[in-house]
């Protein structure tokens, strides 16, 4: 049923719930996880989930990608761990919503496993979260995970 599944990563505890789920049926189908993520500079401070820290608002771009990057690390790792054989992983700038949208067209991904709740919360709680616009937009199948 699946062949290739997108996983938007950002180190929020919603985002390895969704990537734990995402290498379940990834395990089942031998589909191919994309991990993608999409540094954002957050107006709040918070914590991710894999021990990396949420970068400063006055964080340099060299140090918001070397977070970026031990966050795919890390997720990468943990897929690997779960036994999935096909894992690619992908640092890109944009906006969350549109740029999901536009790599699973581009990879024509047979769905989108993501957290419910990311590391925006408050901003989601106003305009929408993510996950939300992503659900009612994409051409495949979309899974929310809380």
């Amino acid at each position: 049923m699946f062949h290739s599944i997108l996983v938007p990563i950002d180190g929020s505890e919603h985002a390895k719930k969704a990537l734990d789920v995402a290498c379940q049926l990834a395990q089942q189908e031998q589909a191919a996880l994309i991990l993608l993520h999409i540094p954002e500079r957050l107006a709040h401070e918070t914590l991710m989930v894999w021990g990396v820290g949420a970068v400063d608002l006055k964080a340099s771009e060299a140090e918001l990608e070397a977070a970026g990057r031990q966050v795919m690390d890390r997720a990468e790792q943990a897929a690997r761990d779960a036994g999935i054989g096909h894992v690619e992983t992908m640092i890109t700038q944009g906006d969350p919503t549109r740029t999901i949208l536009d790599e699973a067209r581009r990879r024509d991904v047979d769905a989108i496993v993501m957290g419910s709740r990311g590391l925006g919360d408050l901003k989601g709680l106003i305009v929408g979260s993510v996950s939300h616009k992503v659900g009612h937009a994409a051409d495949c199948s979309v899974i929310t995970v809380r």
